[in-house]
This record gives C-alpha cells, sequence and structure tokens, in this order.
C-alpha cells in the first residue's frame, strides 16, 4: 500500500516531505509488535497515526481502544488500564477487568502518556517487558498480548530529566519514534486541508460553498495555528456556518483567526518585594561602605608608590590623592568601622625626601594629631543589651513596639530585659 492509498483510507489531506516520511514509518513498523512513541503537537493527528498502525498489522482484526491517560484522575488510572477486584477500594462493589485484559490480542493506545503517575509508569514497564500485570487488590498475575502504541505532545526527554518520567520506560516505548509534523511545519498542505474541510461543513449544513481570495489565501498560510488541523478544521467550521459572504477576503478572514501577539519582550515578571531596612541594617550597611573605599584608598597609595612613581611626581598626584582620601573620611564626620573608630579625622601627608628635613624612607604619612583610637567591644551580651535600649528609645518605653523593632516576641523582649537588669 503506497503514500496515496493510504491517505484515501485514513482520510489523510497532504503532501508534505514530512507528513510523507511520517506515513512511511508508520507503513514499515506496522507488521512488526515493536512499541511506538508518537511525538506531536496537540491537534495534530497522533490518534490518526495510531490507527494506521493498528490497521496495516496483523492485529487488525483483535480490539483497538484509545486511552487519554490525561483525562483519568491518578486515583483510578490503574484501576482502568489493570482492572481491580471486588472491595478493593471504596466503592469497588464487584470485580471489573482493566483495558489491557479487554484489548487482549489487540493494540492500546496510550495518548497523553507522560501523565501518567510514576507507580503507574511502573506497571506499564512491567507489561512491556513481561506482559504480566496485577489487578488492584489482587496479588494473582495476569498475562495479556497486547501492543501498546504511545502518544505525547510534551517532551518526554526533557520530562525524564526532571523526575517526571522513568527513563527506563521512555527507552521503552521509544523503539521507533514517530514524529507528526505540526501544521506550520507544512504550510503547502493549509490551502487544501482548509478546502476540503469548508466542502464538508457546507455539504453538512446545507450552506453555499466559500472561496477564499489570493489575499486571504496568503493570511491562512502565514499562520502559525498553534491548535494544528484541529484549529483549521474549528474555523472552516466557523466560516462555514456563520459567514454571510461565500467569497472571503483577508479582512473578513481576520475577523476569525486570533490575533497573535507580535511583541518579543520578555515575559514580565513581577517586581521583587523592596528589602526593609531598618537603621541597624542601615548603619552596618553604610560601615562596611566605607571601610571599603578606605581599602581601595590604601590599594591606589601603594600601586603610586609600586609603580615607580618618583617623589616629584607624587608631589603632583598629591592634591588629587588628597581629594580621593576626603571624599572617602569627610572632614567633619566621625567614622565607625567594625574593627575600630576614629574620633576626629586624621590628614594625609605627601612628603618630598629631597626637601629639607624629610625622612626618606617615609613618602607618605599619616597626620595623627587629634587622633583617637576606641577599641569597640565584641560582646554579644554588651551588643544585644544596646540594641534593646535603642529600640526602647526609639519607641520612649513601649515594649511591644520595641520587640517588632528588635524581631522577636514582647514575651523574650521583657525576659531579656529582666536578664540584663535593663530595668
Amino acid at each position: 500500500m503506497d503514500h496515496q492509498d493510504i491517505k484515501n483510507r485514513f482520510g489523510i489531506i497532504g503532501n508534505s516531505p514530512l507528513l510523507n516520511r511520517a506515513i512511511d514509518i508508520a507503513r514499515q513498523v506496522a507488521p512488526t509488535d515493536i512499541s511506538v512513541l508518537i511525538q506531536g503537537e496537540s491537534g495534530s493527528g497522533k490518534e490518526v497515526f495510531s490507527h494506521i498502525i493498528h490497521q496495516l498489522s496483523g492485529r487488525k482484526h483483535g480490539p483497538f481502544i484509545a486511552v487519554n491517560c490525561g483525562a483519568i484522575p491518578e486515583g483510578t488510572i490503574d484501576s482502568e488500564l489493570f482492572g481491580h477486584e471486588k472491595g478493593s477500594f471504596t466503592g469497588a462493589h464487584e470485580s471489573r477487568k482493566g483495558y489491557f485484559e479487554v484489548v487482549d490480542g489487540g493494540t492500546i493506545f496510550l495518548d497523553e502518556v507522560g501523565e501518567l503517575p510514576l507507580g503507574t509508569q511502573a506497571r506499564l514497564l512491567r507489561v512491556l517487558e513481561s506482559g504480566e500485570y496485577i489487578r488492584v487488590g489482587s496479588s494473582k498475575v495476569q498475562k495479556t498480548n497486547v501492543r501498546v502504541v504511545a502518544a505525547t505532545n510534551v517532551d518526554v526527554y526533557e520530562a525524564v530529566k526532571r523526575g517526571k518520567f522513568r527513563e527506563d520506560l521512555y527507552y521503552r516505548l521509544n523503539t521507533v519514534p514517530l514524529r507528526i509534523p505540526s501544521l506550520r511545519e507544512r504550510k503547502e498542505d493549509i490551502y487544501l486541508l482548509f478546502r476540503k474541510f469548508v466542502v464538508d461543513f457546507a455539504d453538512k449544513y446545507r450552506t453555499p460553498g466559500i472561496q477564499l481570495t489570493p489575499d486571504a489565501q496568503e493570511l491562512l498560510t502565514n499562520y502559525s495555528w498553534p491548535g494544528n488541523v484541529r484549529q483549521l478544521k474549528n474555523i472552516a467550521e466557523q466560516i462555514a456556518v456563520l459567514e454571510k459572504e461565500r467569497i472571503v477576503n483577508a479582512p473578513i478572514l481576520s475577523n476569525y483567526i486570533p490575533v497573535e501577539s507580535q511583541t518579543t519582550l520578555p515575559m514580565p515578571v513581577k517586581e521583587a518585594n523592596k528589602e526593609n531596612f531598618s537603621e541597624r541594617d542601615l548603619l552596618y550597611k553604610v560601615l562596611f561602605d566605607m571601610r571599603k573605599d578606605m581599602v581601595d584608598l590604601k590599594k591606589l597609595v601603594v600601586e603610586l608608590i609600586q609603580n615607580g612613581f618618583n617623589p616629584g611626581t607624587i608631589e603632583q598626584n598629591s592634591p588629587y590623592i588628597n581629594q580621593l582620601y576626603q571624599e572617602v573620611r569627610p572632614a567633619n564626620s566621625n567614622v565607625v568601622s567594625d574593627d575600630y573608630a576614629i574620633a576626629q579625622p586624621a590628614t594625609l601627608t605627601i612628603h618630598n625626601p629631597t626637601q629639607p628635613n624629610s625622612n626618606n624612607n617615609d613618602y607618605l604619612t599619616y597626620d595623627t594629631q587629634d587622633v583617637e583610637e576606641v577599641e569597640e567591644s565584641l560582646s554579644l551580651v554588651d551588643k544585644e543589651s544596646d540594641l534593646i535600649k535603642k529600640a526602647l528609645r526609639k519607641h520612649k518605653g513601649k515594649r511591644k513596639a520595641a520587640a517588632q523593632e528588635l524581631g522577636i516576641s514582647e514575651r523574650t523582649l521583657y525576659r531579656k530585659i529582666k536578664d540584663l537588669n535593663l530595668d
């Protein structure tokens, strides 16, 4: 049976090379009993190819059943596929055969196989490997001779990497992969399909025929058709029933085709919640930033010396260096770092060793006049006590508000006030 005979028998329209390739694979694999995984977008016609495989196989006289795995609740999928015994679960008033028992000797088409729960996937793998299964609520092993044709519109390999689909089942089902091209991949077939659909619906609803103008044909062909053949058929039916004009141009056709978004902007994301800093957090941030600036300034000075600048060059750059130094440590500010506190600002002085009374080994010195280093206490108890006092002062002794500011419960605050003798 050649391509055209198969197309005529199963109502397939189109001459796309990708479509012909899919038909050729289905025709070759049909006489065997190996499993087939049909992949394609929703509405592309995967179930039609399952019928081709069954009807061209030695099981064509046996039963065929199509099961939409995504439409069966997770709690009953095992019972539907493998059957159950009476009393095995609430509502099981009698024993029931599953699909694998009913279709013994035939073909079962598992559509949306990627939606199967992991437990059901393990049961299915056993059927594929040994033909054995167990009814829900039973311990008796039963045998079945069923050919499995599976289909999915998702990337099963990606599901395997995410742990949503068993890898061994994927390779067992994917013995022969069969990919159905989407409608946008076979643009030359779009108008042929549309013309066939409008003729069928005109006969069904006893309405005059529909003709498309060249601009309407171009619009029809260039649309992306995310719903594939199913969407094209629905639009053809709408036009055949609703449209008063029987010669349809592009403006008329555009009323039936959904508008495609032309934006290339990324998906908008929710604005991140702005961080609420307390006064303590802001103070720490300022201190760390200032410490970093001081380190950068020291590195700059060291680089000026290590790069071989002569004293004259250093002296020429002294205004620039002092400007940076003053930017880092303003003259009227008291700066507290995490290591020490400087009560009064220091002054950076640059000496020229060629001048009298200069020390040749010391190009750069700090004028430490009025400088007082205050060792900071690192006691956690002292820190905790200070923070509690500040919170209480800020909220004028209101302990509930102070506790909220500190991020602790009011009861914890009372206990800490007592333990630290802050009353």
